[in-house]
């Protein structure tokens, strides 16, 4: 699609009139017009507004004329999985897993590559095949290339060390000691609890990225699920694929 198309095709799906979404991007009715005619292309701050307003990205909004991946990760990218600035703006370069608030999520790449391996093993490719393409794929990505640059990762890595000992601390009876963290999107992880009183509540933000982990229970069928973020440290216990989940903690940092 071109630009003029996605435009267009955005606006009458919101059931939006060429004012409506001119007075949302503050611009006139004429320059919208123009833009779903093709006459005219959005300058950069219009893309920008026009990517916030209508949740899609800037390659999305001129026609996806760049095929995205991750630069940290090298998965291929669309919309829902590419990250956030901390502004809230799309960032383009990096998946949520690998980028989220404005830091990067990963500074070892073994690290990396042992979770990726868990998600990419499949009939046809074993788990060597799998880390022999990621050691070869990852350094050629911008991430890596810049990795020193960039920080290492070093603010996330201490963020996950804090979180860390704050989980151990709570001394939950049953739960393994936790060793480690990886980043998690909330759309994958939010679990709906039923609270004392039969309502039922979701803590997460489906678009946020977490830090969290899946722990081994004592009763059988069931697990520990860990999550955090900066605000808060969150406990619970559920079945296979979450069902019947448990509120252990709920804690604000």
């Amino acid at each position: 699609m071109e630009t003029k198309d996605v435009i267009l095709d955005l606006r009458t799906k919101r059931g939006m009139s060429q004012d409506e979404l001119a007075e949302k991007v503050f611009v006139t009715r004429q320059a919208v017009s123009r833009w779903e005619t093709g006459e005219t292309v959005p300058n950069t701050e219009s893309l920008k507004l026009l990517s916030e307003f209508f949740g899609v990205s800037i390659n999305t909004l001129l026609g996806s004329p760049r095929k995205l991946i991750c630069q940290c990760c090298g998965m291929p990218l669309e919309d829902p999985i590419i990250s956030r600035n901390k502004d809230k703006s799309f960032n383009e370069d990096y998946c949520k897993w690998c980028y989220a608030d404005g830091e990067y999520t990963y500074s070892d790449m073994d690290d990396l590559i042992e979770v990726c391996v868990k998600h990419m093993v499949s009939p046809e490719f074993t788990e060597e095949q799998v880390r022999e393409y990621m050691r070869a794929t990852l350094p050629n990505l911008d991430y890596w290339k810049r990795h020193k640059e960039l920080g290492e990762g070093k603010k996330f890595e201490e963020l996950k060390r804090r979180l860390i000992e704050e989980f151990n601390a709570l001394n939950i009876e049953g739960m393994p000691k936790v060793e480690k963290l990886n980043a998690l999107v909330g759309c994958y992880v939010n679990l709906e609890y039923k609270l004392p009183g039969g309502e039922k509540v979701k803590f997460l933000d489906d678009e946020a990225t977490y830090l969290g982990n899946q722990l081994e229970s004592g009763t059988e069928g069931r697990c520990f699920g860990i999550l955090a973020n900066a605000d808060f440290l969150l406990v619970c216990t559920y079945g296979e694929g979450g069902s019947d989940p448990e509120l252990i903690v709920y804690k604000k940092r």
